[in-house]
């Protein structure tokens, strides 16, 4: 394909907000699976937005967990199409945290994250 196929670039994005009963860890950390799980969301929407159709995942080339993910977090992920094949496209991901809860002020307080915090980064195939 064509480096100036429009779907190059294309940006999908999703919100959101992390339940307490994902939690499995001390410090109410959830597991990496959750946002493995958001980007497969966020690659589907992708793929009926470019092809008109669900795709399947293929795999990942690489994912990075560089930061937490907590109960309580609102979570924003993102998916860009960064290689357009005749059947697959490759996808960069990006989860971020751009809002936190903040339970040292009390049981119901959150702080907007600025600026968010990346916590996986990823990039895969996905075939339609």
């Amino acid at each position: 394909m064509s480096d100036h196929d429009p779907r190059l670039g294309l940006t999908v994005t999703h919100r959101r907000y992390v339940p307490y009963s994902h939690a499995h860890y001390a410090g109410n950390l959830v597991d990496g699976a959750y946002s493995l799980g958001l980007f497969g969301d966020v690659a589907t929407e992708v793929c009926i937005r470019t092809d008109g159709d669900e795709g399947l995942f293929a795999g990942y080339d690489e994912v990075s967990f560089v930061g937490p993910v907590r109960a309580g977090d609102v979570v924003e992920v993102t998916a860009t199409v960064t290689r357009v094949g005749r059947r697959s496209r490759g996808i960069a991901f990006e989860a971020r945290v751009i809002c936190r809860a903040a339970p040292e002020r009390s049981a119901s307080a959150a702080d907007v994250l600025d600026p968010p915090l990346v916590c996986t980064t990823a990039s895969g195939t996905v075939v339609v």
